[in-house]
């Protein structure tokens, strides 16, 4: 077999490689002079898990049949109708947090039946809702305080809050599937 020689080579390589680039330019996606920048964009993500939040476990509130609301699927772990004062009472702090604006006393017990416990979780909802519209990603350094004595920073509430809002949500999900039920989200 005949060696070709190496600028050969390098010729036919160059010739290749020239003759794919009219390719790649067509596959390369053209600047967008229209490309918008959130300017909060932590804040603007807040916001949306809010809203899905919202959506979804108030749905998943309102599946759960009012019978099954003192259900806890072991000694050990919280009923669904405390899930659902723990996340009304979540939403309240965080948001009240966040806003500067004053909580309610929302005054609920484990044994209020589905039709109190639904409302006032959509009420710490749209209180949420309310006082995060105006939210902005300013100052995620400072400093706020937080439960047991602790600081954490507002990028950290934040953080946070949204973590909490998939918590409480998975929670429900799994107390909806283990009486049978799907949660709002599986029936997509």
């Amino acid at each position: 077999m005949k060696k070709v020689p190496s600028m050969l080579f390098a010729l036919i390589f160059a010739a290749l490689l020239l003759s794919s680039f009219p390719t790649f330019a067509r596959q390369a996606p053209a600047a967008s002079s229209e490309s918008k920048v959130e300017p909060n964009p932590i804040s603007a993500q807040v916001r949306h898990d809010l809203d899905e939040s919202a959506k979804n476990f108030v749905a998943a509130a309102q599946e759960m049949p009012a019978e099954k609301y003192s259900f806890q699927p072991t000694p050990q772990q919280i009923s669904f109708a405390h899930l659902i004062i723990h996340a009304t009472r979540a939403n309240y702090f965080f948001c009240s947090k966040l806003s500067g604006a004053a909580a309610p006393d929302v005054k609920v017990s484990d044994t209020d039946p589905k039709d109190k416990l639904v409302p006032a979780l959509q009420a710490s909802y749209d209180f949420c809702t309310t006082n995060l519209a105006n939210l902005q990603d300013t100052n995620l350094g400072q400093t706020m305080p937080f439960f047991g004595g602790r600081t954490i920073t507002r990028g950290g509430m934040m953080v946070t809050m949204s973590a909490d809002f998939a918590d409480h949500y998975s929670m429900a999900a799994m107390y909806l599937r283990l009486n049978g039920l799907l949660p709002p989200t599986a029936k997509k």
